[in-house]
């Protein structure tokens, strides 16, 4: 019996070798072949979105990420490279509770900014999203009575007309918030 699984267990071991070799398949480069390069764009270069698309990587190469980025993800990858945090994504201030007088100032590049409030003390409830826009941009959160403001800092004339929403005689839809005084918001 020990023999058998002893001899079981070599067989097992022992390296057979194949009838027919394979050899390794490699592509061949040319090494004299050069690709022009070509230069990537700094953060203070771009000027208009057909800045944002990359070159692209060599041919025969991975490409990395600065290389095949596109769009808001290549803008967010050359601002970093250059320490600029495009999207400002520090919390806000958590320190004090915002006020009619002084409220919480909330940055914001488009038409709407969302902020969630986790009271004040800073967790003192759970997360409550408050939305604000151009035309509402005070805010106020029903738990703790924070307030918080929106600050425009996109373009001034981003060709968008807010009266009509593009002809379409389209309004926002009415919420409780619509009938509240605005000295109470």
């Amino acid at each position: 019996m020990f023999l058998q699984r002893s001899a079981v267990a070599i067989a097992r071991r022992a390296a057979v070798a194949p009838a027919a070799r394979r050899t390794l398949a490699t592509s061949a480069v040319r090494l004299e072949s050069k690709v022009p390069e070509t230069k990537i764009k700094s953060f203070k270069e771009i000027k208009t979105a057909d800045d944002l698309f990359g070159p692209g990587a060599p041919p025969g190469t991975v490409p990395t990420d600065i290389e095949q980025s596109t769009g808001l993800e290549r803008l967010e990858i050359l601002g970093k490279m250059e320490g600029v945090d495009v999207f400002d994504m520090r919390p806000l201030d958590a320190s004090r509770l915002g006020t009619l007088a002084q409220p919480v100032m909330v940055r914001s590049a488009g038409e709407e900014q969302f902020a969630g409030c986790t009271g004040v003390p800073a967790d003192s409830h759970n997360v409550l999203w408050l939305r604000m826009t151009r035309d509402r941009p005070v805010e106020r959160c029903p738990e703790c009575g924070s307030v918080y403001k929106m600050e425009y800092v996109g373009p001034q004339d981003d060709g968008h007309h807010h009266d009509d929403h593009h002809g379409h005689g389209w309004e926002e839809p009415k919420t409780m918030a619509d009938f509240v005084k605005p000295e109470y918001y």
